[in-house]
């Protein structure tokens, strides 16, 4: 059985110290790939690393592969990008920004560029989105912008468990000025049961009726009604969904919605 601190290097020589298969740990993450991968692109962080005749420099792991201190999450789509050049994300993809910075610190500027159009669209409306504070993240300003209002009745009641939502919209129409958004209602309840197992089940009351949408909006729309206790210093262009309205009638908080031009586009 081959020394772990060999498996990186087997049998390696001044014109070439590498072997064809390298072993990374980036972060923690093991990753197995080619050594014409990582220096396929010239000038790169890994080019510089991995073509340089020193491998004595590079940091290893206990078990001989080479260390890399960066996220080994993202790490997967810089490794994609330097086998073929293109850059293939998930939709939706919430850390656009990190990658980018990313790829900034593995000297990679043509991958910078293909990530910077997209994050400015997404950075339009405030910081980076992280993921540790998920209510930042808002809907596609463009989407929201060709929304046209339609007159339509809410639902008086809506069904499902102890907890639901309703994502009603609203939209821009006639010379009825009004900001395009949308307003997600949340809110949670709790059942009763009658002795009888075949007895069916009765929605007893709403706790607590949750507003997720823009500040500006949500106040536009509730007015005193909304209860800003919770996130009383959030800006008027920013995300929340820490509001909860005072009332705990549901039929109240659609009549409103309605008032404002709403109509429902999803329920839950």
């Amino acid at each position: 059985m081959a020394l772990a601190d060999n498996a990186g290097c087997a049998k390696p020589s001044e014109d070439f110290p590498f072997p064809e298969i390298i072993e990374l740990n980036v972060g923690g993450q093991v990753y197995i790939t080619r050594h014409p991968t990582l220096v396929s692109v010239p000038g790169s962080l890994l080019w510089e690393m991995f073509t340089q005749k020193n491998i004595r420099s590079l940091a290893r792991d206990s078990k001989g592969r080479f260390f890399v201190d960066r996220d080994g999450f993202l790490f997967r789509y810089i490794l994609d990008y330097m086998r073929d050049q293109q850059l293939v994300l998930p939709d939706h993809f919430p850390e656009r920004s990190r990658l980018q910075r990313e790829a900034e610190y593995f000297m990679l500027p043509e991958l910078v560029k293909m990530l910077a159009p997209k994050l400015s669209k997404q950075n339009s409306l405030g910081d980076d989105p992280c993921q540790s504070d998920p209510e930042e993240l808002s809907p596609n300003a463009d989407a929201t912008r060709n929304l046209t209002s339609a007159s339509a009745t809410l639902p008086s009641a809506v069904a499902g468990g102890p907890g639901g939502a309703v994502t009603a919209s609203m939209g821009a129409a006639g010379t009825d000025v009004r900001r395009a958004g949308f307003i997600t209602i949340g809110y949670r309840g709790s059942y009763t049961l009658g002795r009888d197992s075949q007895t069916d089940a009765k929605f007893r009351r709403v706790a607590r009726i949750m507003v997720c949408g823009k500040t500006s909006l949500a106040k536009e729309v509730f007015g005193d009604t909304l209860n800003e206790s919770r996130d009383p210093d959030r800006p008027p262009e920013r995300y929340t969904s820490r509001y909860y309205l005072k009332f705990t009638f549901l039929e109240q908080a659609f009549d409103k919605l309605a008032d404002a031009g709403f109509h429902m586009v999803a329920c839950n």
